[in-house]
């Protein structure tokens, strides 16, 4: 049973220039941390990401969530977890603060993502192995799908659960190839041309063969330049993604993206406000072939549906630390292989728990094992930090979701 339960503001100021893009200039990388321990001495760890102030107002979000815990048993709970997250995202005076989205959906994610820890920390086994092994009736359980019925019902999500099944076996090689990563790190807002450049030499001889870079200047011709040199110490081969961090208006994206196509993006992410839908799929009809990357700033599986309707994303970035946890990123995971759309997740867990996800979205779904992001700086933080290898994401054997933070033991 569930007997105690701990939230923690866990921050991590970051050197100089490091995580900067066009619009969060000196961000501190901060998780809302929920940890439900039970009374066999295990300790579920979960966190949503933010990038400080208001850090704190999330974990008073995730304690009352939590509270509600107290006293369960972990494998009672997960067997309808679908039900239990559907009554916590709508508790009738709660649910006004979002309705989810914002800090009380944050919250949620961090309780979530506990569960899932735990869950698997009882069986003894990694998230990812625990989620391949159950069944399509277990996971969807796991799952809340209303406001979903018209693209995705329960029997739907079943469907493409079965469907994906009996090939899943040819898919678990890459248990032992590993998860390709790529080097978001490179080309962060604040860095120099040379740092860029620098940086860019760096990662292709440490094996990436992708890598991004953030644009959004207010001067065009800044992207522009520091797009090319990217590509020129890149090479041809590699994959070369540009993020904007949400920077442009409409009439700005249409002008530079067709601009900076120049030099063969493989994505533009996050061009314009992540609530405007009909912006983005505007902008993707004018610069097709140009594939769109979103989902950093989406909150939750309702604005991933609109998104995927109106056919304007190609990549789907959907993050378990900014949705509703482990739960709710399944969910858009299967919304997207309906609508056979790739899903690479943004990690604001440093790909510590995603590093799972995308191993059962191959297996279990059959995505595409296009490449996961990679970003380094707080590795030192956790208990099993993820390895990279040749640029590609080492297989976590160790117990639950990797998301202990050694601060917090």
């Amino acid at each position: 049973m569930i007997k105690d339960i701990f939230t923690f503001d866990a921050r991590f100021p970051l050197d100089e220039g490091t995580g900067s893009d066009a619009v969060h200039r000196n961000p501190i990388y901060s998780y809302a941390v929920t940890q439900l321990k039970d009374d066999s001495g295990l300790t579920g760890h979960g966190f949503a990401f933010t990038l400080g102030e208001g850090n704190d107002l999330v974990c008073k979000a995730a304690q009352f969530y939590a509270q509600q815990l107290k006293g369960k048993d972990i494998e009672e709970l997960m067997q309808d977890f679908g039900a239990v997250f559907h009554r916590f995202a709508n508790e009738q005076q709660f649910r006004w603060l979002g309705p989810h989205k914002g800090i009380v959906h944050l919250a949620l994610a961090s309780v979530t993502n506990a569960c899932y820890d735990l869950w698997a920390k009882k069986r003894g086994v990694p998230l990812w192995k625990l989620l391949i092994d159950l069944s399509p009736e277990q996971i969807v359980n796991t799952l809340d799908l209303s406001y979903l019925e018209d693209e995705l019902t329960r029997e739907q999500a079943l469907q493409l659960l079965r469907n994906a099944a009996p090939t899943a076996h040819t898919r678990q090689s890459i248990l032992q190839q590993g998860y390709p990563g790529y080097d978001t790190s490179i080309g962060w807002f604040n860095y120099s041309d040379d740092k860029v450049r620098e940086n860019t030499r760096i990662a292709v001889a440490e094996g990436f063969t992708a890598m991004k870079l953030k644009v959004g200047s207010t001067d065009p011709e800044r992207d522009i330049r520091r797009a090319h040199i990217v590509r020129e110490a890149a090479g041809n081969k590699v994959k070369v993604m540009l993020d904007a961090n949400q920077q442009w208006t409409l009439p700005a994206a249409l002008k530079i993206c067709r601009e900076l196509q120049s030099m063969n993006p493989y994505w533009i992410e996050e061009p314009t406000h992540p609530d405007d839908v009909l912006a983005h799929k505007t902008l993707a009809d004018a610069i097709a072939p140009t594939k769109l990357a979103l989902g950093e700033h989406v909150p939750n599986r309702i604005i991933f549906k609109n998104y995927l309707q109106t056919g304007c994303a190609g990549f789907i970035q959907v993050d378990a630390v900014r949705v509703g946890g482990v739960s709710e990123f399944i969910t858009v995971s299967l919304l997207c292989r309906k609508y056979g759309i790739p899903v690479v997740p943004h990690v604001g867990d440093m790909g510590q728990l995603h590093q799972h996800l995308v191993l059962f979205n191959h297996i279990a779904m059959d995505h595409p094992a296009l490449f996961l992001e990679h970003i380094p700086h707080l590795q030192k933080h956790f208990v099993h930090p993820v390895h990279i290898s040749n640029g590609v994401y080492i297989t976590p054997q160790e117990p639950g979701s990797s998301c202990d933070l050694k601060a917090y033991q």
